[in-house]
């Protein structure tokens, strides 16, 4: 779920180097003609630095399409996980009877024996191409919903900066990108807040 942090971060770190060497250069400027410098409109919520940021793992743990879409997910998952296991339990008692009729001398013939080993090696090997597939399966719909997700975000957060009004709005994710801010550079919560607003819950089916 931290795709979202890995998808932009190419980005931002190269956003960011420009937005800072715009504001090193202004400030030059500004010594030397003692006029030029970064002006903010007045009232602008981003005033002191229009950047701002948002907490992922927040925004994951209380974004209900991303708590609904995880719900959906899991139980697709512990579903296949169930048809797995009872695969793989029934592939052992294949593999154990075959042994015991082995070890009794049940088989009328050596090419009878071979026969049912070729048959037991052909449930191993379609029970490996399950499990794969059941694994393929999960790692479409995992990298679907997490697409969906970023893809709400970012459409959110256009719709959010066009009052915010903010030049950047990075994602952080622990201190992956942001070391220290003060808390009036976090909106998190307003993003959750606008986020909910828009979800309909039939949308994480």
């Amino acid at each position: 779920m931290k795709n979202i942090s890995y998808i932009i971060n190419g980005v931002l770190a190269v956003a960011i180097i420009v937005l800072f060497i715009l504001f090193f250069t202004s400030n030059k400027k500004g010594t030397e003609g003692g006029s030029a410098s970064l002006n903010f409109a007045e009232g602008d919520s981003t005033g002191v630095l229009p950047v701002a940021y948002v907490n992922v793992d927040s925004l994951l743990i209380n974004y209900n399409y991303a708590k609904d879409a995880n719900d959906v997910l899991m139980k697709e998952y512990n579903s296949a996980n169930a048809t797995l296991n009872n695969k793989q339990r029934q592939f052992e008692n294949e593999v154990a009877d075959f042994r015991k009729k082995l070890e009794n001398n049940v088989f009328l013939s050596q090419e009878r024996a071979q026969q049912e080993q070729t048959r037991i090696q052909k449930i191993e090997s379609d029970l490996h191409a399950t499990a794969q597939r059941l694994q393929d399966d999960y790692m479409r719909k995992q990298a679907k919903m997490n697409a969906q997700v970023t893809d709400s975000v970012r459409t959110c957060l256009k719709e959010y900066n066009k009052k915010a009004n903010y030049q950047i709005i990075f994602s952080n994710t622990g201190l992956d990108n942001v070391l220290l801010a003060k808390d009036s550079y976090d909106i998190t919560k307003d993003v959750i807040v606008l986020l909910n607003s828009r979800y309909k819950p039939e949308a994480a089916k």
